[in-house]
C-alpha cells in the first residue's frame, strides 16, 4: 500500500477541482496531494468511468474522491480507481447539498458509522492504494465530541487510518451547502484533541483555512492541513507550499512563470478540442492583490468563452497585467 504524504493537500470541491484545475495547481506545488471532484460511486460503475475519472499522469499524486454508501458499489467505483491510476481512494462523508442527502452519502452518513465501516471495510478489501475518509464533526444535533470521536473510531475499525476532518458541523436542514461552508462555527481544538486521543491515526485539519500562514498555525499537533477555497480563489498561495511544508524547492517563483509553465498543458488541451473557458476559468484568480488582476480577470471572463478563443486571449491578459504593473 502506498504511503502517501499529505501534509498539505488541496480540497476537493465540486465544480472546482476538475482536470484542468488541478493540472494548474500541479505548476504551483509538485508535493501538494491532490484531489478529484466527488464523483458517485453508480457514476462510476455504472457510466462511462474513462471519461469521468480522466486524468493527466502529471497531476500526481491526486486521489479519486467517491460518494456513495452501498458497500459493494463503492468497492466497484474503488476498484475502478485504482486500477486508473489514482494514489487514493477517499470516502466523502462531509458534502452536505440535498442532492448528497437524498442519495444517502456525504455528511448524513455521520449518522450511520457503521455503515461507514462497511463501506471503508469493502473498499479496502478491493484495492491495493489507501482508502481515507472526509468528515465534519458532526452533523446537526449531534454532541461533536461525541459524533466526531465515536465516528472515527468505529470506522478506523474497519481499517481507516487517515481521515480529514472539517472542523464545523453540517446541518442538513436549514442551511445551505455555502451556508455549510461558513455559518457552522469551527472547532479545531476539537480536532487536535481527535488526534491526542489517537495518536496512531492520521489527522488532517481542514475548513476555514484562509492562507499558508494560518494552516500551518493551526496544524501544530496534526498530520497535515488541506486548504480549499483559499486555494482557489488565491492560487499563487499554492507556490510556496514545497517549501514551507515539504523543504523542497518550489518550482515556481512568479506568476508569468506560472502561465508559461501552464502553457504547454492548455495547448494540449485545446488541440483535444476543450474550449478554452474550461481552463482559464480556474486561473482568474492567479493575480489576485497584484496591479493588473482585475484586466486579467475581465479579459478572460470576457473573451475566453468565445468559439475559437486561444493562447492569444492569455497572451493579450498578460499584457494587461503588464501595463496595469508599470503604472502602478
Amino acid at each position: 500500500m502506498t504511503d502517501l504524504d499529505r501534509r498539505f493537500s488541496v480540497a476537493p470541491m465540486m465544480d472546482w477541482t476538475d482536470r484542468h484545475c488541478r493540472a494548474f495547481h500541479r505548476v504551483l506545488t509538485r508535493r501538494g496531494l491532490l484531489y478529484t471532484e466527488m464523483a458517485t460511486a453508480p457514476a462510476v460503475v455504472r457510466g462511462d468511468h474513462a471519461r469521468l475519472l480522466r486524468f493527466d499522469p502529471a497531476e500526481q499524486p491526486v486521489a479519486l474522491q467517491l460518494g456513495g454508501s452501498d458497500p459493494a458499489e463503492l468497492a466497484e467505483a474503488a476498484k475502478i480507481g485504482a486500477a486508473m491510476g489514482y494514489a487514493e481512494i477517499n470516502l466523502n462523508v462531509g458534502c452536505p447539498s440535498d442532492r448528497v442527502q437524498s442519495g444517502r452519502f456525504g455528511a448524513c452518513l455521520m449518522l450511520e458509522p457503521k455503515l461507514v465501516a462497511d463501506c471503508v471495510g469493502a473498499m479496502l478489501a478491493a484495492v491495493d492504494v489507501p482508502v481515507t475518509v472526509k468528515c465534519r464533526i458532526g452533523v446537526d444535533d449531534q454532541e461533536p465530541e461525541e459524533s466526531l470521536f465515536g465516528f472515527v473510531e468505529t470506522v478506523a475499525a474497519a481499517g481507516c487510518r487517515s481521515f480529514t476532518v472539517h472542523a464545523r458541523k453540517a446541518w442538513l436542514k436549514g442551511l445551505s451547502p455555502k451556508e455549510n461552508r461558513d455559518i457552522p462555527p469551527l472547532d479545531y481544538p476539537l480536532v487536535r484533541q481527535l488526534k491526542i486521543a489517537h495518536p496512531e491515526l492520521e489527522i488532517i485539519l481542514n475548513g476555514g483555512l484562509a492562507d499558508l500562514d494560518h494552516a500551518l498555525a493551526e496544524m501544530t499537533g496534526l498530520d497535515g492541513v488541506m486548504l480549499g477555497r483559499a486555494a482557489y480563489h488565491t492560487p499563487f498561495v499554492l507556490s510556496e507550499v514545497d517549501s514551507r511544508f515539504f523543504g523542497e524547492s518550489d518550482p515556481v517563483t512568479n506568476r508569468i512563470e506560472v502561465v508559461e509553465a501552464y502553457r504547454p498543458y492548455i495547448e494540449r488541451a485545446l488541440g483535444e478540442g476543450t474550449r478554452l473557458h474550461a481552463i482559464t476559468r480556474h486561473m482568474l484568480g492567479l493575480f489576485h492583490g497584484e496591479p493588473g488582476a482585475r484586466q486579467w480577470r475581465r479579459i478572460l471572463s470576457e473573451k475566453a468563452n468565445r468559439d475559437g478563443a486561444g493562447l492569444e486571449v492569455i497572451d493579450e491578459a498578460l499584457g494587461a497585467v503588464d501595463r496595469g504593473q508599470e503604472a502602478a
